[in-house]
């Protein structure tokens, strides 16, 4: 693997960041400057650090042509003979794939899978519905910035977690999924695979997942999050997926693979199996040695610069949340997340009291997100700054962080935020969370330490770490590598 020159690394270019009532009251919603315009900022390139990471066909401001290629294309194997003329389908979203380089990728997959079933099956009576982690409002603006109104007729409508319930019966009992989900007389279930709440799915049943979260009402999802741990979480949304109900709705699946680099494909099929395996895959072989990169930083402020919450924000093609805890390896099934109720507040006895944030993440200073979302954590455990009086009054009226204005400092501008959160830090190690994939968005120095750490990762990731993570998984590594 040859060595990057630091001085040869572009300018980082950060992602759209979509106008929100759920942001920052500026004149146009958006932050005066993004970290990507401090000094000393570039733009450290994952293919560089990591040749193997799999290759994009899709990153943004690309032309959207690969992408209703790919779906056409994995769509070609898919039963559609439930489907029938005089039927009525749902196509199942949710609001973070509109967060994902701008939303327009998944958008195009939407559109193409209801051209694909219109023209196969002659039904005209497809419905859109957008689900919401916690923003109840947030599905409207989606389908307002998307044109989905105009896209599906009028039959769209969001799906909320506090709408009305159908009871599902299963195994464990009834557990309640929202009405609007399954108001049809056939679902297809359209979801995205990047590496979002690994301390959630651990990338098992991840496929599976958003039937306990995006489909169900708020009751089933407190019994995902909080009744049980990180692993037998995920008995949950399977056990609903596979109950008769589901079943008898359920047509088929498509999901945008990606890795750091941006999306890589398209997976589609009527069972969820081997989707599951492909996604676990190119998780352990995209997102590994990343994670583990990431790691290897021992010190750094966190810039928030981009769409969404914070632990939600992407750089470098990977989520905030997996800098949060990259101290632990959570593809290790051994590990337990600290952001879990069960891993913060019910550690097994063996396992010492874990800190909410990665204590290498010194500072934090918010430049950019969205509430709505409680994260309480991040202020109590970590210095934060906010940039300017329209984040200040944002986070004092956030009912989802009531506490949170008590705990953090305001800043006039991007620059004297930072200036101040590396003083306080001590450390010149600078990394923006702005939406980019393909690339870091970081200081030299950071680049720097992160360029000659990646040989060793690499190592460390395809010796040691992967071929334990299959073993947890029934898989032999000679055959799944």
């Amino acid at each position: 693997m040859s060595m990057i020159d630091v001085a040869s690394l572009g300018k980082a270019k950060p992602s759209y960041i979509r106008q929100s009532m759920y942001g920052p009251a500026t004149a146009t919603g958006l932050p005066k400057m993004r970290a990507a315009d401090l000094p000393g900022m570039v733009a450290l390139p994952v293919q560089s650090l990591f040749p193997d990471i799999p290759k994009a066909i899709y990153v943004e401001g690309d032309d959207l042509t690969p992408i209703r290629k790919a779906t056409e294309a994995a769509l070609v194997n898919c039963d559609m003979s439930k489907i029938k003329p005089d039927s009525s389908v749902n196509i199942l979203t949710s609001q973070y794939g509109f967060m994902i380089m701008g939303g327009f990728a998944y958008r195009e997959v939407v559109r193409t899978i209801k051209e694909i079933v219109e023209q196969r099956t002659g039904c005209k009576n497809i419905r859109l519905r957008i689900a919401t982690g916690f923003r109840l409002k947030e599905p409207e603006e989606v389908i307002k910035h998307y044109g989905l109104a105009e896209m599906f007729d009028g039959k769209v409508s969001p799906a909320l977690y506090v709408d009305r319930a159908v009871a599902i019966d299963t195994p464990i009992g009834k557990l309640m999924g929202i009405r609007k989900i399954y108001d049809a007389d056939y679902i297809i279930h359209v979801h995205h695979g990047e590496l979002r709440e690994l301390d959630m799915h651990r990338m098992i049943s991840r496929t599976m997942k958003p039937f306990s979260m995006s489909y169900a009402r708020f009751e089933t999802r407190s019994v995902h999050h909080m009744n049980f741990g990180p692993r037998s979480s995920n008995l949950i949304p399977r056990l609903i997926f596979e109950s008769p109900f589901v079943q008898e709705k359920f047509t088929f699946g498509c999901f945008m693979a990606a890795s750091p680099q941006g999306i890589t494909g398209i997976e589609a099929g009527n069972d969820l199996m081997p989707i599951d395996r492909k996604l676990m895959l190119l998780a352990f072989k995209s997102y590994g040695k990343i994670r583990e990169l990431y790691n290897e930083i021992k010190d750094c402020v966190s810039i928030m610069d981009s769409s969404g919450e914070p632990r939600y924000m992407v750089g470098g093609g990977t989520t905030f949340g997996n800098l949060l805890e990259a101290e632990l390896d959570l593809f290790d099934l051994d590990t337990v997340p600290i952001s879990l109720g069960f891993g913060y507040y019910q550690p097994p006895p063996t396992q010492p009291k874990l800190k909410a944030v990665n204590p290498a993440i010194r500072a934090m200073v918010m430049n950019h997100f969205w509430t709505g979302v409680p994260h309480m954590e991040l202020a109590t455990a970590c210095p934060m700054v906010l940039v300017g009086q329209e984040m200040a009054r944002l986070v004092k009226e956030d009912c989802m962080n009531i506490e949170m204005s008590k705990h953090v400092v305001t800043a006039e501008s991007l620059p004297a935020a930072v200036k101040f959160a590396k003083r306080i830090a001590q450390t010149e190690n600078l990394i923006a969370f702005d939406g980019a994939y393909g690339a870091i968005t970081c200081s030299e120095a950071l680049a720097d330490h992160l360029i000659k750490r990646a040989p060793a990762v690499s190592e460390r990731v395809e010796n040691e770490m992967m071929p334990k993570w299959l073993r947890q998984r029934g898989l032999d590594p000679r055959d799944a590598l």
